[in-house]
């Protein structure tokens, strides 16, 4: 299980925000680079990197910061606004080892097939992001009446490998992982899930880590409160299923 320390960009800094919400910020850098040299000096093999802006569809040029940190020896997972296969190949281009699209996906399944055809599968994240048991779109704001499991099988169908799966109530709350709901979009649509959104603590880990049904999980608030180590976690996400 590979650990992913979160960097989510706003405005060029690193911030968190408590279930998706922009009024609800805490920033925690003005220096994205330096924050990634630091996870990367921690054990860090991969980045996860959101561009918020994007994702609220504000002007940024976070792809410059993109560009800088996929120069440290780290491989990064980049999301956030990429609605085009334009956008797609922009940010892979600019050094993300993967992409990660969810509204692009949901509105334009059939560009899904596309952009796997184009980049290949290792390069192609769908992020599946749901409240209430429905996938939610357009940075969290906008609901939908699809469950991430059928919208999952489909995406399996059309050749996509990895999935980020966050249950948006509880991204940026320290509130738990929805472990079950998580485990059972992996066993149910065999696709290799990666678990975001409110993990706080080291148990959470071992838990994902013991069901051998996750392939990753995304640590944001949790890390920069220092309530888990970086270190301690990529330890417990090493160790394996009972």
């Amino acid at each position: 299980m590979i650990v992913y320390p979160a960097i989510d960009l706003r405005g060029g800094k690193v911030v968190r925000l408590k279930e998706g919400d922009p009024d609800r910020q805490i920033t925690f850098s003005d220096n994205p680079i330096a924050t990634a040299k630091k996870w990367v000096e921690k054990g860090a093999e991969w980045i996860h990197m959101v561009n918020l802006d994007g994702a609220f569809s504000e002007a940024n040029d976070n792809m410059t910061i993109l560009k800088e940190v996929a120069k440290l020896d780290v491989k990064v997972q980049f999301g956030g606004g990429l609605r085009s296969i334009a956008d797609i190949r922009e940010a892979l281009n600019s050094g993300a080892s993967r992409a990660v699209i969810s509204t692009f996906a949901l509105q334009n399944p059939d560009k899904v097939d596309e952009a796997i055809a184009e980049f290949g599968a290792e390069k192609i994240c769908i992020a599946v992001d749901a409240r209430d048991g429905y996938i939610t779109t357009h940075g969290w704001t906008e609901a939908t009446d699809l469950t991430p499991i059928a919208f999952g099988r489909l995406m399996k169908e059309k050749g996509v490998k990895h999935t980020l799966y966050t249950d948006v109530s509880r991204d940026g709350s320290m509130m738990g992982v929805n472990l079950r709901e998580t485990v059972s979009l992996a066993r149910n649509t065999g696709l290799d899930v990666i678990a975001s959104g409110g993990i706080s603590r080291m148990i959470e880990l071992q838990e994902l880590a013991h069901t051998g049904a996750i392939a990753g999980v995304v640590i944001g608030m949790a890390l920069y409160t220092d309530e888990i180590s970086l270190q301690e976690a990529i330890l417990a996400a090493k160790e394996r299923p009972e």
